[in-house]
This record gives C-alpha cells, sequence and structure tokens, in this order.
C-alpha cells in the first residue's frame, strides 16, 4: 500500500529513477526538467532538503512497500500562510485515484502539520487528468494563465485543520 512520506536524502536514488522512468511521459503535459536537472541531481536534491528544512517548501514522495517511488507532491514558495501545490503521478499507476488521494493528504498536512491556510495549483487546459485532481479535491478555478507557452488556469483552495480530515488509507499501487 503507499504511503505519502516527506522527502529525505535516502530518498534520491529512488526519486532519480522515478523522474528518470517517466520523463517522456510528464514532458507530454508539462514542461520537461531538462538534461541539467538529472546530471546534477544529487545537488539538486540536496538543495531540496535544505529549502525543507528552512520551511520554505514542503517535499513529498508517494512510495510503494518496497520504497519505490510512485509519485510527488509538493508545496512550494511557502509564504504568509500560503503555498503553490505540484505533483505528479508515475504513468504505470495513473487512473487508480492516487494523485487524488496524495492531494487530499498534502492538503490535510499543510492545514494540520504546516499551518497553511491558502494552497494555489495551475494546471495546463490539456491536461484534464490534473484538472480532475484539482476539482475532486476542493480546488476552485480562479482565473486563466500561460505555462510554459500553453493556455493553463489557475486554482486556490482553503484548507482548514478542522475540515482537513485524514484522506483515508491510499489506493493499492
Amino acid at each position: 500500500m503507499p504511503e505519502l512520506q516527506s522527502l529525505r536524502a535516502d530518498h534520491a536514488p529512488a526519486l532519480l529513477a522515478f523522474e528518470l522512468e517517466n520523463r517522456a511521459y510528464f514532458a507530454a503535459s508539462i514542461p520537461d526538467r531538462g538534461d541539467e536537472y538529472f546530471a546534477r541531481f544529487g545537488e539538486r536534491h540536496q538543495a531540496l532538503l535544505a529549502e525543507q528544512e528552512a520551511g520554505t517548501c514542503y517535499f513529498h514522495v508517494l512510495v510503494d512497500a518496497a520504497g519505490e517511488v510512485l509519485g510527488r507532491v509538493n508545496l512550494v514558495d511557502v509564504a504568509d500562510g500560503g503555498a503553490d501545490l505540484g505533483y505528479r503521478i508515475a504513468e504505470r499507476v495513473t487512473g487508480r485515484g492516487l494523485a487524488t488521494w496524495g492531494v487530499r493528504e498534502v492538503c490535510r498536512r499543510a492545514a494540520g502539520t504546516y499551518g497553511l491556510t491558502t494552497l494555489r495549483a495551475a494546471a495546463a487546459v490539456r491536461n484534464t487528468a490534473s484538472r480532475a485532481v484539482l476539482a475532486r479535491t476542493g480546488f476552485t478555478v480562479t482565473g486563466e494563465t500561460v505555462l510554459s507557452g500553453r493556455p493553463a488556469l489557475t486554482y486556490l483552495r482553503t484548507v482548514d485543520a478542522t475540515t482537513d480530515r485524514p484522506a483515508g488509507a491510499p489506493p493499492s499501487s
């Protein structure tokens, strides 16, 4: 059964494998990270851990029982009670509710653990799966924007420790 874990140093090998395995799949709907990201992955991973330690970002991985990374759900640019939500799920486990479960769980942590009150997100208009996850998890459309030259929608969600309860059991991977 998958588990949502805060990013740690020892996640680096599994996280790199996840990003490499799904690179082409992700690039079809979101901007590619570029070769430099992979060439300097270790440095980047350490930088993410430093940002998390400073409280400016909260990074999470969805892992299976063997420690394989199935997805990421992150809160970045934390300030003034808000943060930007981002997520990506491995192609081989899409369509099973894992993104919805992970986003709900991060919303719960945002309110109860991190003390946030507002989450922002954006999704390309053509990324219907991501837009559906945002709608299912209580985000509402607030406007239009452009992501990497593509039309996109912006979203907002208020989180509250009294109403954002545990997301229940994760779907099986």
